[in-house]
């Protein structure tokens, strides 16, 4: 295969996936003391899915890959790339097993590892395979298991941070078609690394054991900082994006941004002038999947008629690193996707 000029990755499949264990507000530990009043005030969240014990991130992104490969018709893929920021293992790589497990043979598979802007840089990722040839069709799975990560006296990320996996089936084409994906904009700021982050359980501990104890194997975050980084840089990254592709915020039909907190969602399209109407968000469901968030809105928008074909659709995201990053694309016709579970 050849790079074609004006190729690009296309949407031709979809679907999410999201444990069955449903815990609302009020089924949250007591420990942390908080009410489903209080929760729903700070985040937006009435309910989120956790996984139980002995279910896996590679778990979740099989059930989501699996839909979204019959929501195609079972295409011949090429090439799998799945974001991840709970990964089953530090190594290897989650995508091969995902691949085999899916009985896809030895196609390419690698992953990608941008916190909850994963989702965004997979996609740009796999279109640029796509678009250079490399590939005609790619299986990106987005798949998180972040109550593995949650500290027991934690409430500030207990009550935000769920499980779930998100998958898309990209084809290569043109830009214009139906579904295609017309540009991005990504960036990062290292200096910002401890502000979201698993500090433990990498080679620094195992290098430095002593600088380390067992709280650090859990997720930490300065939820104030955060909060303003994550509504300057979406907002900013949106913006960026729009000049790309030559479009003005009110040429935007839907706005789906990375499902962190109905705050900052609010906060990010109202600084855009995108009106709520607008706004895709299904956080109230499923609460904060991080990389998997996007593709969960995405297919939940979808399986209830909310997205129609044609539609110019503008994604964006925000996560440890820090990263973000935005997309935007025209919205297919697709065939069908399944609702996804429990939501």
């Amino acid at each position: 295969m050849r790079p074609k000029e004006g190729a690009t990755a296309v949407v031709e499949g979809l679907a999410g996936w999201v444990p069955p264990r449903t815990v609302p507000n009020d089924a949250l530990p007591s420990a942390w003391e908080v009410d489903d009043a209080w929760v729903r005030r700070r985040t937006g969240i009435a309910e989120r899915h956790w996984a139980d014990p002995g279910t896996s991130t590679g778990d979740l992104a099989l059930r989501a890959a699996v839909r979204a490969l019959d929501a195609a018709g079972n295409p011949r893929i090429d090439a799998v790339v799945l974001a991840t920021s709970t990964p089953d293992r530090p190594m290897p790589a989650m995508a091969p097993e995902l691949a085999a497990r899916l009985g896809l043979g030895p196609v390419a598979a690698w992953d990608v590892s941008a916190a909850c802007s994963g989702f965004v840089y997979a996609l740009a990722t796999a279109t640029g395979v796509l678009a250079c040839g490399i590939a005609e069709r790619v299986l990106l799975v987005a798949t998180e298991v972040y109550s593995t990560l949650i500290a027991p006296d934690d409430r500030s990320a207990g009550v935000v941070f769920a499980d779930g996996a998100g998958a898309v089936i990209l084809g290569r084409g043109e830009r214009g078609e139906s579904g295609s994906v017309l540009g991005f904009d990504l960036g990062s700021d290292g200096t910002g690394h401890g502000l979201i982050e698993v500090a433990g359980g990498g080679a620094l501990e195992r290098s430095e054991p002593e600088r380390f104890g067992p709280g650090d194997r859990h997720f930490r975050m300065d939820g104030r900082e955060v909060f303003q980084h994550a509504v300057l840089r979406m907002t900013a990254s949106s913006r960026a994006v729009l000049d790309n592709v030559g479009w003005r915020t009110e040429d935007v039909d839907h706005f789906v941004g990375h499902q962190a907190n109905a705050r900052i969602l609010g906060a990010v399209g109202d600084r855009l002038g995108v009106p709520a109407e607008r706004r895709i968000s299904n956080i109230a469901r499923v609460g904060n999947t991080g990389a998997a968030s996007i593709p969960l809105a995405l297919a939940d928008a979808a399986a209830r008629d909310e997205l129609r074909p044609g539609a110019r659709v503008l994604l964006t995201s925000f996560g440890a690193g820090l990263t973000w990053g935005s997309a935007a694309l025209v919205w297919p016709d697709l065939a069908g996707v399944a609702r996804v579970s429990g939501v």
